[in-house]
């Protein structure tokens, strides 16, 4: 079974910049596709941007176009998310979910769709 572990988020400026990493344990990691997801103070989670098993497929959350990206590195089992340009309207406990490629050959944005989670990571924008 795959488990997820996020880390990198803490307090940022507006501007500024954080990447957060989603480490996973098991040697099955790179049949799992991959999302961030986002959860507000009293909003529900939403999909911030998503990665296919291989790493060639992404997709985004139109409100992060251009100032975040998504990649992996299947060789330490471990999805990224560069965060550039950050905003106070980012501020959000950061998740990771993952899905198995193979019951779900596409790339999916629903939280429901996902089977496996992170425990989260908190980001602050704020001067």
């Amino acid at each position: 079974q795959v488990q997820l572990v996020e880390s990198g988020g803490g307090l940022v400026q507006p501007g500024g910049s954080l990447r957060l990493s989603c480490a996973a344990s098991g040697r099955t990691f790179s049949t799992y596709a991959v999302g961030w997801f986002r959860q507000p103070p009293g909003k529900e989670r939403g999909l911030v941007a998503t990665i296919s098993r291989s790493g060639y497929g992404t997709l985004y959350s139109d409100s992060v176009k251009g100032r975040f990206t998504i990649s992996r590195d299947n060789a330490v089992n471990t999805v990224y998310l560069q965060m550039n340009s950050l905003k106070p309207e980012d501020t959000a406990v950061y998740y990771c979910g993952a899905y198995s490629a193979s019951r779900i050959p596409l790339l999916v944005t629903k939280p429901g769709d996902y089977d496996l989670w992170g425990q989260g990571t908190q980001v602050t924008v704020s001067s």
